[in-house]
């Protein structure tokens, strides 16, 4: 199989495998392919809880409940830091 990449898939293929994580292209394409498969596997499984908290947030959302961006950014950021946090990261 043959394919064209774009200049900007080279670059991320290069930055991979610059990183070490990588001994060969087809080691990341591999791993790439086989994440988004699982990330499509988790979506499907996970479909109906994820289309009810989007409908609750809709309904929260129609009923005043909503906050605005930058505070729903400003937690996101404080659940990130304490992700952080709790894995050294």
């Amino acid at each position: 199989m043959t394919i064209q990449l774009t200049p900007e898939d080279e670059k991320l293929i290069q930055s991979q495998l610059q990183s070490g994580a990588f001994q060969s292209v087809e080691e990341v394409i591999h791993d790439a392919l086989a994440s988004q498969a699982a990330e499509n596997e988790w979506l499907i499984h996970n479909k109906d809880q994820l289309n009810e908290k989007i409908a609750r947030g809709i309904a929260q959302i129609d009923r005043g409940e909503g906050i605005s961006g930058t505070e729903a950014r400003a937690r996101l950021e404080q659940r990130k830091a304490d992700w952080r946090k709790q894995n050294n990261a």
